[in-house]
């Protein structure tokens, strides 16, 4: 019968029994260790989270490792020696910032609108300012925690003071440019919240596919009663493409009819006989800014004015078209906002004299300095020059070249050239422009014109001999504009002089 040992017979017990004394004196290995107790193990042998701290050289290299390589990837540090939740959650919020700047980048190259909005949005503005202190907070944090896990004291005594310094300012160096950065988009945000909009100023919708923007340029100043528009057009965008047109309107077109309003039931028969002492479009402005703002008492909460408002409807009644904004630029102050930019680059195709004809004022002489002929690159106070000139020229060509300036202007405005001139540009504009676009929807109008860059850009001047400002024909005036949606691009029209024309 076999024995427990497993000898099966009596003559074997002798051996069995010495087997078994050998067996119980022999070391038994002990089971595998699992789970906690086998990271327990782990550290029990020298390591970032367990080092050798007699070793002071590879305390050393420990500290480098842990101070640069947390500050590249915050986390890391406390991953491997210090507190591994709090490290999870550095890496979490590190690579959560990683795909919203991928996002962000990806957004730029094909669909910058949710961009632009919310850059044009005080609120948003500031959301992405909190987003952003929350990362520098938990970085710097996180960087301070890497130098404290270092134990300083046990490094090589060189290595001690330059492994603090530098671990404090990577710790403090994201801090600043969080600073620089926040106290930029605050100033950004500031203007938005006093350029867009009034209080019950809205989006307005789309009308035929298109969105329509008024841009008016004239002076204010304490020598002017009111402000008479020397400018005035209408930038019309096709919302799917991205397509724009310009249409100017020369400021001393008269004799036209308004769109339904207040002022076409004061003037149902179209402008005439006035209340100021000519009646052209750019009148319209001043005379109801001067003597009839009652007909407009909400103009104010639109975030516009009584004039602009008459001025919109003069604009609709010859157009046909809905205008869904307006944009007023002080042109008393357009040479700041042109040197906040760093200056405008146009092609002159004639010599532009700096200076007026002889109007008979006391002490009027003959101009001796010009903008000659080709590419230049202007400061604002040229750029003024270019656009107002009125020496030897008409008024027609005038309007062309401040539409040209316009143009000029828009392309300086660049995401790279904005965000490197953002605090002299944000000053200029927000005393010069002013308009009634709301917070968010200024954003949608800059994408428009971002993507009409790389469209066919038409230009329609209603001169002559297309139209007779004195006394124009409003169909003809209207079905011009609808083929010049579908026209090839920068047509032209001529003056009564011969020349060719663009301007309004």
């Amino acid at each position: 019968m076999p024995s427990p040992c497993g000898c099966s017979s009596t003559r074997r017990t002798t051996r069995c029994s010495a087997r078994s004394e050998v067996d119980r004196r022999r070391p038994r290995t002990p089971p595998a260790p699992t789970g906690r107790d086998a990271r327990d193990m782990m550290t029990a042998t020298p390591s970032l989270r367990t080092p050798d701290t007699g070793d002071a050289r590879l305390m050393t290299r420990r500290a480098w490792w842990l101070v640069l390589g947390n500050f590249v990837l915050p986390g890391t540090a406390q991953v491997v020696a210090g507190n591994r939740r709090f490290g999870r959650f550095m890496l979490g919020l590190w690579l959560t910032g990683i795909v919203l700047l991928v996002v962000v980048g990806v957004c730029a190259l094909v669909f910058r609108a949710p961009i632009l909005v919310t850059a044009t949005s005080e609120l948003g503005i500031r959301a992405v300012v909190l987003v952003m202190w929350i990362f520098i907070a938990c970085w710097f944090l996180s960087q301070i925690d890497a130098l404290r896990l270092t134990r300083l004291i046990k490094l090589d005594a060189l290595a001690r003071p330059l492994i603090a310094i530098i671990a404090v300012v990577l710790a403090i160096v994201p801090s600043i440019v969080g600073l620089t950065a926040g106290n930029v988009a605050n100033q950004v945000a500031s203007t938005v919240h006093t350029l867009f909009g009034g209080d019950s100023a809205g989006i307005k919708w789309p009308t035929d596919g298109r969105i329509n923007i008024l841009l008016l340029g004239g002076d204010r100043g304490a020598d002017r009663e009111g402000l008479r528009p020397d400018s005035i057009s209408v930038m019309s965008f096709d919302v799917l493409t991205g397509r724009s047109t310009t249409i100017g309107i020369p400021r001393n077109t008269e004799s036209f009819p308004f769109a339904d309003g207040p002022m076409k039931e004061r003037y149902p028969d179209g402008y005439n006989d006035c209340d100021v002492d000519v009646c052209y479009i750019n009148s319209v402005y001043t005379e109801v800014q001067l003597y009839h703002t009652d007909l407009y008492p909400d103009a104010a909460a639109k975030g516009s004015e009584p004039g602009i408002e008459a001025t919109k409807e003069a604009v609709e009644g010859i157009t046909g078209l809905q205008i869904h904004y307006f944009a007023l630029i002080d042109m008393a102050g357009f040479a700041e906002l042109i040197d906040a930019l760093g200056g405008v680059t146009i092609d002159v195709t004639e010599k532009v004299w700096l200076g007026i004809n002889d109007d008979g004022s006391e002490g009027w002489t003959e101009p001796t300095e010009y903008i000659d002929v080709g590419v230049q690159k202007m400061d604002g106070a040229t750029a003024l020059w270019y656009a107002r000139s009125r020496y030897n020229t008409t008024d027609y060509a005038r309007m062309e070249r401040q539409r040209e300036l316009q143009a000029a202007i828009i392309a300086e405005m660049t995401p790279a050239n904005l965000a490197s001139r953002i605090g002299p540009v944000t000053d200029a504009v927000e005393k010069l422009v002013e308009t009634d676009m709301p917070e968010g929807e200024a954003g949608m109008v800059a994408d428009l014109l971002l993507r009409s860059r790389s469209q066919p850009q038409t230009t329609l001047e209603l001169v002559p001999p297309l139209v007779d400002p004195a006394n124009p024909d409003i169909d003809v005036v209207q079905q011009a504009i609808q083929d010049s949606f579908t026209a090839d691009p920068e047509p032209t029209a001529t003056t009564d002089d011969g020349s060719s024309d663009s301007g309004g």
